[in-house]
């Protein structure tokens, strides 16, 4: 089994899958999310759980995407309803988000009347343009040293030459905050943050649900980075003869493994407390 596209999502569908997770990932990456989260989703989709996950383009508008993306995944969802590709009958829909992606789920449960039996949202962070995209504060200086070209061209469009730089995200930070404590009502949710996670903001989200979400909220924090979700499963093979180099081999996939495996192992836990995961 591979991936597939279908209504602008990357699709992979087990057979008989017990529940959907529709995937969202960060910014810049979330272009491909089934490349850039291969061995995260591909582990996910091989324990039964038909992924669908939803690409988007860099923009500042973060409602247009969440609205994109709400919009591409139910007519992916439909499609495989149609093609009897899920089972007929009630089937959990899971949201699944790191970083930008978290943000986008959020505004997709504030937003819409989405039913989801709840939502994973890793390395929330929510930052204003500046802090999201560094390199802007010293953009001025960028233009003045002719390097302007050389960096926008990874930037949205709406921050080409000329922009202006006071130009915020939609909603803003403070609007996205109200926007969650207002009108989320996704019940179930789990947050994870990472020990080494220099931009993360996992935990300014408490506060802001409300008390009845607060009892079925669950925080974890393991160790790892930001780029965590973005690992690959290193594999090393040692030749016939034991070497140095298999040493070192063996000893890196262990230690950058490891991470994954354990946040693999959480979200799995967590979809299904019943199920143990080794």
């Amino acid at each position: 089994m591979d991936w597939q596209e279908s209504a602008g999502c990357w699709l992979w569908i087990p057979p008989q899958p017990r529940a959907v997770i529709h995937f969202l990932g960060g910014a810049f990456v979330g272009t491909a999310p089934n490349l850039a989260y291969r061995w995260l989703l591909t582990e996910l989709g091989q324990r039964g759980y038909a992924i669908i996950a939803t690409p988007f383009s860099n923009s500042l508008d973060h409602q247009a995407l969440a609205r994109q993306a709400l919009n591409r995944f139910d007519t992916a969802y439909e499609r495989l309803r149609q093609q009897n590709r899920l089972p007929q009958g009630y089937l959990p829909i899971y949201g699944l988000g790191h970083s930008l992606g978290s943000k986008i789920q959020l505004l997709i449960g504030s937003s819409y009347p989405v039913e989801r039996a709840g939502n994973i949202l890793i390395s929330f962070n929510n930052f204003p343009v500046k802090r999201a995209i560094p390199f802007l504060e010293q953009a001025e200086q960028l233009k003045l040293d002719g390097l302007w070209e050389a960096v926008r061209g990874q930037l949205p469009e709406q921050l080409g030459f000329g922009a202006d730089l006071s130009l915020e995200f939609t909603p803003s930070p403070e609007d996205t905050n109200q926007l969650i404590r207002q009108n989320y009502r996704v019940r179930r949710n789990l947050l994870i943050k990472f020990t080494q996670d220099d931009i993360d903001q996992t935990l300014t989200l408490p506060p802001l649900f409300s008390e009845s979400l607060k009892s079925l909220l669950a925080l974890q924090t393991l160790p790892g980075t930001h780029l965590t979700p973005l690992a690959q499963d290193l594999q090393w093979a040692p030749g016939e003869v034991f070497t140095p180099w298999d040493a070192v081999g063996q000893w890196l996939k262990s230690n950058l493994s490891q991470d994954l495996y354990r946040l693999r192992r959480e979200i799995l836990r967590w979809l299904n407390p019943l199920e143990i995961e080794n």
